[in-house]
């Protein structure tokens, strides 16, 4: 693995050790031999300092846009991190200067073809918010529709590619040079970091997400999300409906007591669990800086640029964990995580994974519904897994961290919200929907077409099976128990107890002689008495020797008779 002399490069490769070092990776830092791109002062400065996840987070938020990007996916590894840190790291945010309008207007009219005066009858100068990627300004379409004006950073794509070149090159170099590089896999994470950026760049896909996720939240009328406009949206400019309002983490007590907060986060709970556990798309980031309280009591959520997908089979196990958890069943719980990852120690102790896990379901039933917190419990399941070797899938961290966000919002709506409570009283209804979704149109469809695949092929295989009964071929091999070993064993089982009889009736035999009166005496005792005492003896001795020798348990993996 090549590291580049680029001046830009070598700055991210500082702070990438910087990082590392700072927050108690100092190890992979020495055995990749990057220390050398630290200062002095800063090496001593930060070395040895405990681990504090509001700080790295805070750190992320200093270096840049690409770096809070990857905090925010990092809050979905909880493999790698503590669960403090992916908390803190899940309520990143950016915090950026907002660019100039004269830039403003360069790139809508650019993106547009047209003077900005033109394409809308008004345009604020002001933005209303500004983000890493680019921030938005408030805007009047021609025929007075209100809208959201999304403009692009400039200049942020190649800001971004450029992090990006360098962290793949410094991961590469970690997984070559230090021991955690091939079991945390650095360079697939900064992969899967770029395709999730890129993905953001375009604000077209944004604009399908709102649609998309629009359309399937229409039957909440407590939820609102904004629609876009699609002939004013390009891969820079996105316009969507103004959705007026108040953050979520901007209410004041008093302001929750003018909403009726507890239906709306009901309702944001249980469309976030039909989105995640029917329709298989969702809003992966319903952080409460996104939520929106507007002026009719409704929920609005907005930027959509993070949608993730979950397949139907991994639906099914994550609503059982759920229920799982929302019931109190460790147990249960324990076995769907195991069945929704894949087990990679060949040491696995199941017995302590199993202790652990109904611990920590154990602790969320005693909790108090002011400390549930859902989202928490599924991350620290995901974690526990993993310490244990087995590896699950990312599924189950961006629900852990999409919980995670909605336990916020849920507690800033209605204080004493009860998660735990919600995912019981959707469960059957969720239910319901996915069997209602299972037997549709194009899953019959696909069932009627492999069944008849199913019967084509049946006739030449029962065919086949017949025709090797008929020549004496077919051979059936059942991996069971071995019958002849079986049977030896009842067989000696049989003559050590047969031989025990024999034994007790010497014994009894002999006691009922010591009776008789004869001439023949050995010791002054009945002779044939003593006779009987004698082989008794010597019999028992023969059989306890023979145990001994001969009933010893086979060597592990080894088969009796190989």
């Amino acid at each position: 693995m090549t590291i580049s002399l680029d001046r830009d490069h070598l700055r991210r490769y500082r702070d990438v050790a910087w990082l590392l070092w700072k927050h108690g990776r100092g190890d992979v830092v020495r055995q990749a031999g990057l220390e050398e791109v630290l200062p002095e002062e800063e090496r001593q400065r930060v070395d040895g300092l405990e681990e504090r996840a509001e700080e790295l987070a805070d750190d992320l938020e200093r270096l840049g846009p690409t770096w809070v990007k990857l905090g925010q996916l990092l809050s979905t590894r909880a493999d790698l991190l503590p669960l403090p840190y992916i908390e803190a790291l899940s309520r990143l945010q950016d915090r950026v200067e907002p660019f100039g309008y004269d830039r403003v207007e360069e790139t809508v009219e650019r993106e547009l073809g047209v003077r900005i005066s033109k394409a809308f009858e008004t345009f604020d100068p002001e933005p209303l918010a500004a983000a890493s990627l680019g921030q938005v300004h408030r805007a009047t379409l021609r025929d007075g529709r209100l809208v959201a004006v999304k403009v692009q950073r400039p200049g942020i794509r190649r800001q971004v590619v450029v992090d990006l070149e360098a962290m793949e090159e410094v991961a590469g170099f970690l997984d070559a040079h230090t021991d955690w590089g091939p079991h945390l896999e650095f360079r697939e994470l900064v992969r899967e970091f770029r395709r999730l950026v890129l993905e953001e760049f375009d604000y077209r896909r944004e604009a399908a997400h709102l649609e998309e996720i629009g359309s399937a939240l229409e039957r909440f009328e407590k939820i609102v999300v904004p629609r876009p406009v699609v002939d004013y949206t390009t891969d820079r400019i996105l316009v969507m409906d103004l959705v007026e309002g108040r953050k979520v983490t901007a209410l004041s007590p008093l302001a929750r007591l003018e909403i009726d907060g507890e239906p709306l986060a009901d309702a944001l709970f249980e469309a976030y669990l039909e989105q995640i556990l029917v329709n298989g798309r969702f809003h992966a980031d319903p952080h409460p800086g996104n939520v929106f309280v507007t002026g009719d009591g409704r929920v609005a959520l907005i930027d959509l640029g993070q949608v993730a997908r979950i397949g139907p089979r991994i639906q099914q196990r994550l609503l059982r964990l759920l229920i799982a958890v929302s019931e109190g069943r460790g147990e249960d719980a324990a076995d769907v995580a195991c069945e929704l990852g894949e087990v990679r120690d060949p040491d696995f102790d199941s017995r302590a994974y199993r202790r652990r896990i109904v611990e920590l379901v154990d602790r969320v039933q005693s909790a108090t519904v002011g400390e549930l917190e859902v989202g928490r419990v599924v991350m620290e399941i995901s974690r526990i897994a993993t310490e244990h070797g087995i590896r699950v899938p990312q599924e189950l961290a961006m629900l852990g961290k999409t919980l995670l966000h909605l336990d916020s919002v849920g507690r800033a709506l209605a204080p004493e919200y009860d998660p735990n409570a919600a995912v019981r009283r959707y469960a059957g209804t969720i239910t319901s929907e996915r069997m209602r979704k299972d037997v549709s149109p194009g899953s019959v469809l696909t069932s009627m077409m492999e069944s008849a695949e199913f019967l084509q092929r049946l006739p030449r295989r029962v065919d086949g099976i017949l025709e090797r009964l008929a020549e004496n071929e077919l051979r059936i091999q059942v991996d069971s128990v071995d019958e002849r070993t079986l049977v030896e064993g009842f067989q000696k089982i049989a003559n050590r107890v047969t031989v025990g009889l024999i034994l007790a009736s010497l014994v009894v035999g002999a006691a009922l002689l010591m009776r008789v009166e004869t001439e023949f005496t050995i010791l002054g005792y009945p002779g044939l008495a003593i006779v009987c005492f004698l082989g008794a003896a010597a019999g028992a001795v023969w059989l306890v020797i023979d145990i001994l020798l001969h009933d010893r348990g086979e060597p592990p993996g080894r088969r009796p008779g190989a």
